[in-house]
């Protein structure tokens, strides 16, 4: 991409309106949005992962639906399908829009990473930090090891980091060193507190209502492990342990309102992480969704960004 059409990028926590603030934006400026959320790529994972097909309309998307429910997908899978939206995006002269909550794939398509930037599980960590030195090392002698990783065992906290690594890479693949960084111009959106924690219980409920259990029974249904699905994320995982009998219903939904708003304090944490890698992230007044669209739009005009791509007609 040519800095006179950088990519336009949308970021913010769980449930802080993001899409309909990108979908606004897109229809302003003949838009197409990519998705930077690791599970909306599944099919039949609607409900949990919050995909609102419907609040798109006429504003093309990527990235979404793409791989069957109970497939692996990592970061350099996702980058590399990124830059084939991005040309799909540029043939049909329109705007790229990279939204979503996912910091690492965000991050990932605009800079270089290495082991460092692999995320911490705070729960994973402390059950790893209670066990001894020689289950750990046990632990960590039975896990691949990535390409280009040494682990360092000297210490018990880098030991536990070792494992941590390791056992992400089963799942993720790290971008390769040569990948080029895209050109951004970056908006997050930071709701106060207390009206994210509003919005979070009050999704929570609504995709309860809509059939989120139903969803994740007919996940299983269809053969996904239950281990699999737990990986996707905090509704998939505690849906499942309470279909499981694991836990009873209002523990279940206490548990998981819970640990959403630690999700989304987390998110909060990891984009404050790239801003201190040198991503500026410019951050939007709270407001309605046609507040801070027009706020994007301004800013755009502001730095001189065409609202229009380059070859629209």
């Amino acid at each position: 991409m040519t800095p006179s059409s950088d990519l336009i990028v949308i970021l913010g926590p769980t449930a802080s309106g993001k899409t309909r603030v990108a979908v606004e934006v897109a229809k302003q400026i003949d838009g197409a949005i990519i998705s930077a959320d690791s599970r909306q790529v599944y099919r039949g994972m609607d409900i949990g992962t919050g995909k609102d097909l419907d609040a798109y309309g006429a504003v093309p998307y990527f990235l979404i639906d793409i791989r069957e429910a109970g497939d692996t997908y990592h970061v350099s899978q996702y980058r590399s399908d990124v830059q084939e939206a991005l040309a799909d995006i540029e043939r049909h002269g329109k705007r790229p829009i990279l939204c979503g909550g996912t910091g690492l794939y965000i991050q990932s398509v605009l800079q270089r990473l290495d082991f460092s930037h692999i995320p911490v599980d705070a729960s994973e960590r402390s059950r790893l930090e209670a066990l001894p030195r020689e289950d750990l090392i046990g632990m960590l002698q039975k896990l691949n090891r990535p390409p280009g990783f040494k682990a360092d065992t000297s210490t018990k906290k880098r030991l536990v980091r070792a494992i941590e690594i390791c056992k992400w890479c089963q799942y993720q693949a790290l971008p390769a060193n040569q990948h080029v960084a895209v050109p951004a111009v970056i908006f997050g959106i930071n709701p106060p507190v207390e009206i994210r924690r509003k919005h979070i219980t009050e999704r929570l409920e609504r995709r309860l209502d809509e059939g989120l259990v139903e969803e994740v029974k007919q996940l299983l249904q269809k053969g996904v492990p239950p281990e699999r699905l737990m990986y996707y994320g905090l509704e998939y995982k505690y849906t499942t342990r309470y279909l499981l009998g694991e836990l009873d219903y209002p523990r279940f939904f206490a548990r998981l309102n819970t640990e959403i708003h630690r999700f989304a304090k987390r998110q909060m944490t990891y984009f404050r992480k790239m801003e201190r890698d040198g991503l500026k992230i410019h951050w939007l007044a709270n407001g309605s969704v046609a507040e801070m669209a027009t706020e994007v739009v301004a800013k755009l005009k502001e730095k001189g960004r065409p609202m229009m791509p380059p070859h629209s007609n």
